[in-house]
């Protein structure tokens, strides 16, 4: 049994579609290294983008007429912007994401990425444009991870010195949480350092200045995850993939409420909507992240994987349940409306 990672390239074969391998038709003739680099490029400019959609968006296919929702209509709507060189400030070489196009990107542009229209609006169409544009920003400010060619694949360089076949997760997400602190506007800062998914709670505990501070960075974990594909297909192992998180989003932390594990105090908020930083919102997160370190293992233990990593644990359990129970029980919306920007959920 071989169950891939929690990723961003589960999404682009939305419909049954192998657009992996449409891209790697598009890249031929090129080295490792290029290939790798237009693949990271596409996967952090995706999965940015893959907050929540909101549950009146969709996106229709051109190429295979299929219609898509939420996660998946996000991904393959940006998988054909970067197939088409939208990311991209070079027309000789639309396959890639690179400062001088993201840094133009507005909301308008990404209107037309999405189809949005009056009867088809997509949550934080400017919140995402904005987040690309920092990105762009980013790129140029952070050489020493991206490189001089200015792209998100850069990392590939510089993580990657010669004849190195291997990458830490943590390394991995380190270079993320570095190179991209500068595109995060929660408002969270830490001696003037841009916190991003990181929220305080009065319950939090804690020593020194961290005291009383919650870290997610859920966008960022994701990214990761999303990432190590595209460098072991490079040839680059990634070492110790659990070092990570599970991600504390509405579908792993949507399941434990479904399957009561969870229960809000006062049933009567089920209907609100909760600011992302909210005290109630940074509890559920973080009982999802805790609990899932729990569960982790008795599935390992039930499928007999010992060795199953995390990301797999998401993707053929956790996130992929949570999904189903949504779909059956709220046509697949969240447990309780979140008010979102686009840069976070």
């Amino acid at each position: 049994m071989r169950i891939p990672y929690h990723s961003r390239w589960r999404h682009f074969k939305a419909g049954g579609v192998d657009r992996r391998s449409e891209l790697d038709r598009a890249l031929q003739g090129r080295d490792a290294a290029a290939c790798a680099r237009a693949r990271i490029d596409l996967t952090v400019v995706s999965a940015l983008l893959d907050a929540g959609a909101g549950t009146e968006w969709a996106y229709v296919e051109r190429e295979t007429g299929h219609r898509f929702t939420r996660s998946e209509g996000l991904a393959v709507a940006s998988f054909r912007a970067f197939v088409a060189g939208a990311f991209s400030a070079r027309r000789d070489d639309p396959l890639r994401a690179d400062a001088a196009a993201l840094s133009r990107i507005d909301a308008a542009a990404l209107a037309g990425i999405f189809q949005v229209e009056a009867d088809n609006p997509l949550v934080g169409l400017e919140g995402r444009a904005a987040l690309l544009r920092r990105l762009g920003s980013a790129l140029i400010a952070r050489e020493e991870i991206f490189d001089d060619l200015a792209r998100p694949g850069g990392m590939f360089e510089t993580l990657i010195p010669d004849h190195e076949n291997a990458l830490s997760a943590a390394d991995l997400l380190h270079a993320l949480q570095d190179g991209l602190s500068s595109i995060w506007l929660s408002g969270n800062a830490l001696d003037g350092v841009p916190l991003g998914d990181v929220w305080r709670h009065p319950s939090a505990g804690g020593d020194g200045r961290t005291a009383g501070w919650v870290p997610f960075h859920k966008l960022s974990q994701w990214l990761a995850y999303s990432l190590f594909e595209p460098f072991e297909w490079a040839g680059v192992g990634i070492v110790d993939p659990d070092a990570l998180t599970a991600l504390p989003e509405y579908r792993n932390g949507g399941l434990l409420l479904d399957t009561n594990v969870l229960a809000l105090l006062d049933p009567r908020q089920a209907g609100e909507t909760f600011d992302v930083g909210s005290e109630l919102v940074i509890e559920w997160r973080a009982l999802t992240v805790a609990l899932i370190d729990e569960l982790a293992p008795l599935v390992r233990a039930r499928l007999g994987f010992p060795e199953l990593p995390l990301a797999c644990v998401l993707e053929g359990g956790t996130w992929a349940a949570g999904r189903e129970l949504a779909q059956e029980l709220r046509g697949g919306a969240p447990p309780f409306a979140i008010r979102s920007d686009g840069t976070v959920f």
